[in-house]
């Protein structure tokens, strides 16, 4: 008797997991059922990428052309062309020294607003950091 008694108990067990997983796999996650209603979905929080702050130089080009940032963020430029390069903001605010291929240039933006930068070597070559 007491190995049907442990063998119910173990199906009733494997019967509640199972029926949480049919609630996951129609539901998205558990805690967005209650009581037979489907609740508002979770927010989900986006955290930005090491990669959203970088910069290439690359075929006298800097990518992205215009980069949109937090207050405080550190965004970090990097010379891939086989060209000396700078980083120079329009302000004067920041300015790097010549960059070599495979160099970098690293800026704490602390203050929003909109940040025009050059290349003082070749003028033609601008972007836009914007700070949130």
């Amino acid at each position: 008797m007491l190995f049907r008694e442990r063998s119910a108990t173990r199906l009733s067990i494997w019967s509640a997991i199972l029926a949480g997983v049919a609630v996951v796999t129609l539901f998205g996650s558990p805690g967005r059922v209650l009581a037979g209603h489907e609740m508002a979905p979770t927010p989900t929080i986006q955290v930005a990428q090491a990669a959203d702050t970088q910069i290439t130089i690359d075929n006298f080009v800097f990518s992205p052309a215009t980069l949109t940032v937090a207050t405080g963020t550190t965004v970090t430029w990097t010379n891939q062309d086989d060209m000396v390069h700078t980083v120079t903001a329009e302000s004067r605010l920041f300015a790097s020294k010549g960059l070599e291929t495979g160099d970098t240039y690293s800026y704490t933006f602390t203050t929003a607003g909109t940040y025009a930068y050059y290349c003082a070597l070749h003028p033609k070559m601008t972007a836009t950091i914007i700070v949130k």
